[in-house]
């Protein structure tokens, strides 16, 4: 297979930059396509060629691949990194892209039509001895089947849109007087957001821990596991705080779910970049949940740990090459944790908080870095995912990581909206992610938003400082001429005027 001389990244913002630096490196030219709500971001400039395909919403520029194809062609390009969103997980895309002739620099379009349903990827992986959450097989819908297999199983259960990601149809059972309005529920949710209804029924794992593999295989049958992730603290089932390595992994079982993780990418003839997730219970039991067939947002922590350029190894394993290395060489070494620095209110429920970027300044020195797509001056748009920076640190051993993000977190100026900044800071300094005993539902049991306090830019800090010197003198002016209007010299209080 020839060298890819050109590539036009199917995405946007910090991660089409992330993907342009590696491609640079490599010698490999880039072309940005943008919409028009991104014609000044940072992707765009830093491409060698940018075309912009269509107006600000997402299905008339991001995934229109009919646009995105028609650019590779008047421009030559070789092949199509899709990123993470948007069209990396969509298997039509992928097929189109190689019958175009073209390079996909993802895995195949069956080992992502397999993997993006649930239902079939638990198919797929049953014969390769990975752990299952107790559950059925296929998709139900009758009631009363439903509620038979529900009760063999025992409650709490979980109902789970087949098609779906992001906690969108999922529901927690509790017992079986709630049943029918819980799946009626989960059926219309699935619909309405997937397009489609199918659900099935598995047991609820209480207090599991969100933990992944990184999986790289090549086109000659290789496959190796980076190691785990650790992904537990969440909002709205979607990840906030990812680090590696777990702090609650035994090597055992590291070594077990590693095999599991390699074990589910055969069972699709995976090649390229994906990640294998599994929960795992509080006796360190675990199941798979999915496979992400696609590079994940919290890529760095897996690239600061072991060394390794994941968008390199994409495009080297598109071009057809082997994996440089085998399982047994791979190890890792310190520790390194990921914020995903998002424009939301963690006071108000981490809802949106769109705005300007008035100050953009961000942390330095060694074992940080950013990941982004901004500066400052520069608007979050109110169409696409609101995160503006990944935050990620590496030290020698966890304790010094979470003192380095803490650090960070100090310098990181962003003025203009609300950011995770500060619920970072709440996260890095509670003693239960500190020692390691938390699961997902870290925000549940122990975030208060009021503890948050607010941060606020230099001009107002001085404002602030110089408000509560104003008050205290005053105060001290007025307790002291009370005081002396109390005694019975009036030396004392010549003295105090006069002083």
């Amino acid at each position: 297979m020839p060298k890819i001389k050109k590539i036009l990244i199917a995405n946007r913002g910090e991660i089409a930059l992330r993907i342009m630096r590696t491609a640079k490196e490599m010698g490999i030219k880039t072309v940005a396509v943008f919409s028009e709500a991104d014609r000044d971001a940072l992707h765009v400039r830093y491409a060698d060629e940018s075309v912009c395909i269509g107006p600000p919403a997402s299905a008339q520029s991001y995934l229109d691949y009919e646009k995105i194809l028609k650019v590779c062609k008047s421009l030559n390009v070789d092949a199509i990194h899709p990123g993470y969103g948007f069209l990396s997980e969509n298997a039509a895309f992928a097929k189109k892209v190689s019958d175009s002739g073209l390079i996909f620099i993802g895995p195949s379009p069956d080992a992502i039509e397999t993997m993006g349903s649930k239902l079939a990827a638990k198919a797929a992986v049953a014969k390769y001895d990975v752990p299952l959450v107790p559950g059925t097989e296929k998709a139900i819908d009758d009631i009363k089947e439903a509620k038979a297999v529900a009760k063999k199983i025992g409650y709490p259960i979980l109902i789970k849109a087949s098609a779906g990601g992001g906690g969108k149809g999922m529901r927690v059972v509790e017992n079986e007087g709630e049943f029918e309005e819980q799946m009626d529920r989960a059926v219309s949710e699935a619909k309405s957001a997937f397009g489609d209804g199918a659900v099935f029924i598995e047991k609820f794992v209480a207090s599991p821990k969100h933990i992944e593999f990184q999986i790289l295989g090549d086109q000659h049958g290789n496959i190796v596991h980076l190691f785990e992730r650790e992904c537990s603290i969440q909002r709205r089932h979607q990840k906030v705080i990812e680090e590696a390595p777990s702090s609650c992994l035994t090597p055992e079982v590291r070594e077990a779910m590693g095999k599991a993780a390699v074990g589910v990418a055969k069972a699709c003839n995976y090649y390229g970049a994906g990640t294998v997730e599994f929960i795992v219970d509080n006796q360190l039991n675990f199941y798979f949940l999915e496979m992400n067939t696609r590079l994940q947002v919290e890529h760095p922590v897996t690239e600061e740990i072991t060394g390794i350029d994941l968008v390199k190894e994409q495009i080297r394993i598109a071009e057809g090459e082997k994996l440089p290395f085998k399982q047994g060489d791979l190890s890792f070494t310190g520790h390194a944790i990921e914020l995903r620095v998002y424009a939301e209110d963690p006071s108000n429920n981490f809802l949106p908080d769109i705005g300007t970027l008035s100050t953009y300044k961000r942390p330095q020195g060694p074992g940080i870095r950013i990941d982004d797509g901004f500066e400052e001056g520069m608007t979050i748009p109110i169409y696409y995912d609101p995160m503006i920076a990944k935050m990620t640190v590496f030290a020698d051993t966890r304790e010094k990581a979470i003192e380095k993000a803490l650090r960070a977190i100090d310098e990181y100026e962003i003025t203009g909206i609300e950011t995770t900044l500060e619920f970072g800071r709440f996260v890095f300094n509670h003693k239960a992610f500190r020692s390691g005993k938390f699961d997902t539902k870290f925000v549940d049991n122990y975030f208060d938003a009021g503890s948050l306090k607010p941060k606020l830019d230099k001009d107002e800090e001085k404002i602030a400082a110089l408000f509560a010197t104003h008050v205290l003198e005053n105060t001290k002016i007025k307790n002291e001429v009370v005081s002396v209007s109390k005694g019975t010299s009036n030396w004392k209080k010549r003295a105090w005027i006069n002083r």
